[in-house]
């Protein structure tokens, strides 16, 4: 690499760390220690109080990528999450979502090519598309199975996260015990109409949102479209800053890395793509998650098969579950442990937020 070629990576791994709170706001950071991807990391701690946060780090897609493991027995099963973004981690909020399920799981979190602690290790000499993150997704599974020797892990996919979790679904079912999607991307262009109209009836009265909003085209033309979008969702959530000149530039910047991979997910339509997945799933959605629309959630968990499905409906929540009612959030994961017989339960009639 050239000295100029080396002089613009580092210029943009620096904009790059601003840019991880777009989808997600995180904060905190837990205790952490590096370690290598050898025998058991964590083996031989097993009691409540010696819970550890392993780091590690293995190659994966020609660049390292950080994997953070808690435990205090790794003999545990393994929920994996997969992070929404995308660009984002959830790596450093995770204690309040994550606590109640450490009695029962080993809980690993992956931060994602140019995103969190794997940024900061190393940006990826590659723009990300939608294959090369499968193919990391598939070779992390891998990797953390072998690692800790399990056949079988459990996979949970928050938001975008979802757009490889169905991958891993779909693709190699085989690693997986089950399967958790969490406020899931199901038919991101259909979701992204509903959300359009909703956004034009609810601020008709603010003349800056008709006009912004009646300028956005899907699907997407330009980086502005999904902007605006974004920029009064969040403004209609209670989230002020969206309306700022520094969230303005911050968002574009981050477009200009992922807008390619978004537009490849505006293609994806699971109702035809994947119509029937052979693990046990469960779908969770936010009452008031317009960002990835309930009822087309629940239009999808009505047709799909599979062996065992179920959907949870969280009242109180929109498109950050996890955030918004991490006890329930827990509590209900745990519950599917505890389920002996095979079914599924119809979700109960969710108003339409508007």
């Amino acid at each position: 690499m050239t000295g100029l070629a080396k002089n613009q990576m580092m210029i943009y791994v620096g904009k790059m760390k601003k840019l991880s709170l777009i989808c997600l706001f995180l904060a905190g950071c837990a205790s952490s220690h590096f370690c290598n991807a050898q025998g058991l990391p964590g083996l031989e701690h097993k009691n409540d109080s010696a819970i550890t946060t392993t780091l590690l780090t293995p190659d994966i897609g020609g660049i390292k990528q950080v994997v953070e493991v808690k435990t205090n027995d790794v003999n545990k099963p393994i929920l994996l999450f997969v992070s929404g973004g995308p660009g984002s981690s959830m790596m450093n909020s995770s204690e309040s979502f994550t606590a109640t399920l450490r009695k029962r799981f080993t809980i690993v979190q992956w931060d994602q090519r140019d995103a969190g602690k794997t940024l900061k290790l190393n940006a990826s000499p590659v723009a990300p598309s939608l294959e090369l993150m499968q193919k990391d997704t598939v070779q992390i599974i891998e990797f953390i199975r072998k690692t800790y020797r399990k056949e079988k892990i459990y996979l949970l996919g928050s938001s975008w996260g979802n757009v490889l979790g169905f991958y891993i679904v779909k693709h190699h079912p085989e690693m997986l015990h089950a399967y958790y999607a969490v406020n899931p991307v199901v038919s991101q262009l259909a979701s992204e109409k509903e959300l359009l109209a909703i956004l034009k009836r609810h601020l008709q009265e603010n003349a800056e949102a008709t006009r912004e909003l009646a300028g956005v085209q899907i699907p997407f033309t330009r980086d502005e479209d999904l902007f605006y979008l974004r920029k009064w969702l969040f403004f209609k959530e209670g989230k002020t800053f969206a309306t700022t000149e520094d969230f303005k530039v911050n968002f574009l910047q981050w477009s200009k890395r992922w807008s390619p991979v978004w537009n490849q997910v505006m293609q994806i339509d699971l109702p035809k793509s994947l119509a029937k997945v052979d693990i046990p799933t469960y779908f969770f959605v936010g009452g008031h998650d317009i960002q990835t629309s309930t009822n087309i959630t629940q239009e999808y968990f009505l047709n799909i098969q599979a062996p065992k499905k179920k959907l949870f409906l969280f009242e109180k929540s929109g498109h950050q579950i996890h955030q918004d009612e991490p006890q329930r959030f827990q509590d209900t994961i745990i519950r599917t442990l505890d389920e002996g017989q095979p079914g599924y339960a119809l979700p109960p009639t969710s108003p339409h937020p508007r």
